[in-house]
């Protein structure tokens, strides 16, 4: 693993699919299932992806390795309080810089280095009164972001109701029993993109091990998630495309360059991960599981775009 910062951009895209399961509620509406009304296809919010991003991380974070370098704490969690955690980086900022602009500065790289969903997806650190407040550094633009997830085809969720052979008062005790209801979706395969720009990278101190970390979690953030709602999730398929350059090894400057701007468009190398019903799911109508999907990729090792590699991290 690799402690260096990140150097090359990439673009992945992730399949996942839900099975009788709410992947993101809506609370305002219900807790159904998030859909677009236009399409009825289903959809899944960034904010859910990172989530489960920093669920994972902090259940399964690596070790340190020395005071100095990244850390791998969790700053939004549950019971989490920002400004708390905020001030602890200012007051080891104090102790090195005089100068505010500097102090802020200080207190921005103290974080990110010490939790990493600060250094991966950045964050909002100016609260209260403090001395980030106001400053650009009071704003940490993460090296990765994450599209909203979306169904490949209209999901139909379901409202079920539910019993249960307990009251919650005293007063309801002649009832017996109460009723209740959870959404669930009877089946969608999902799409959600992701990318990473090493020009954020530099500035949060973001990885190659920080990077290899995320996509460990990506492949593994449903397997520690299970719930009565998210029973059946997993994840199908992880497409890395990485930026190398062009050039001859000779020309490094150049392949840097060309490495960290990127070698092809992101949406071009997307539209290579082909996604269709089987002759036997279009005759139904409508998918029921996996199977029923046919996955293929265009992409070979002689017509990919010059100067990006695909990394397939999933298990086929």
């Amino acid at each position: 693993m690799s402690q260096n910062i990140l150097t090359n951009r990439h673009d992945f895209l992730i399949l996942f699919e839900v099975t009788n399961g709410n992947p993101n509620g809506d609370p305002d509406a219900g807790n159904m299932p998030r859909l677009d009304p236009n399409t009825n296809r289903g959809l899944v919010s960034d904010v859910c992806l990172k989530r489960k991003v920093r669920n994972y991380i902090e259940l399964f974070a690596p070790k340190r390795l020395s005071d100095e370098s990244n850390g791998f704490n969790i700053l939004i969690k549950q019971g989490a309080v920002i400004e708390t955690e905020q001030k602890k980086g200012e007051v080891a900022a104090t102790e090195q810089q005089k100068d505010k602009d500097k102090q802020a500065e200080a207190a921005m790289k103290w974080l990110c280095r010490e939790f990493y969903d600060v250094r991966t997806l950045g964050g909002v650190l100016s609260t209260g009164d403090s001395v980030m407040k106001g400053s650009a550094f009071g704003q940490v633009r993460g090296p990765v972001q994450f599209t909203f997830g979306q169904s490949f085809h209209p999901i139909t969720p379901l409202e079920v109701t539910i019993t249960r052979c307990a009251v919650t008062k005293e007063a309801d005790k002649a009832k017996e029993r109460t009723m209740g209801n959870k959404h669930i979706v009877p089946y969608g395969l999902y799409a959600a993109k992701g990318y990473v720009s090493p020009a954020f990278a530099e500035r949060t101190g973001f990885t190659q091990n920080d990077l290899d970390l995320l996509f460990e979690a990506l492949l593994n953030m449903f397997e520690h998630d299970r719930s009565a709602a998210r029973g059946e999730m997993i994840v199908r398929g992880l497409y890395d495309f990485e930026h190398v350059g062009t050039q001859h090894e000779n020309n490094a400057e150049q392949n840097r360059r060309e490495s960290r701007l990127g070698c092809a468009h992101a949406h071009k190398l997307f539209e290579g991960i082909n996604i269709n019903l089987t002759d036997d799911a279009k005759a139904k109508g409508f998918p029921e599981s996996f199977s029923d999907y046919e996955v293929s990729c265009e992409w070979t090792d002689e017509n990919l775009p010059q100067g990006v590699r695909l990394h397939k991290r999933h298990i086929d």
